[in-house]
């Protein structure tokens, strides 16, 4: 189980540098080729449908491969390995709250409060 963590967090962090690696570049090639000396009046671009929807479903696709991993290791998880050493039912009601033990000798608690 262990293992399956840590192997997660490797993929999500392999992840996290190749946006960080790609958010710098355009950052450094932004700030390169659009100063105001070499471009005093910047284009406008109208239609970008393109760019809209690569930077839609790119993120998107991204969040499937992490998901995908988490989710199997989360219900990896969900299995109780261990027999536990003492199992409890609360049962809430409208002014108070009755606790039964399950297990053996152990009699009976009932909680009520005072006010």
């Amino acid at each position: 189980m262990m293992q399956g963590i840590i192997d997660l967090h490797h993929d999500i962090f392999f992840f996290l540098i190749l946006i960080l690696v790609f958010v710098s570049r355009m950052l450094v090639c932004a700030l390169w080729h659009f100063h105001e000396q070499t471009n005093p009046i910047s284009k406008r671009i109208v239609h970008g449908t393109t760019i809209e929807i690569i930077r839609t479903i790119f993120p998107s696709v991204i969040l499937l491969f992490i998901a995908i991993p988490s989710f199997a290791l989360l219900y990896s998880m969900d299995e109780v390995l261990v027999d536990p050493a003492i199992t409890i039912k609360a049962i809430g009601h409208q002014w108070y709250r009755s606790v039964p033990l399950n297990e053996g000798d152990l009699s009976a608690m009932k909680c009520t409060g005072g006010s």
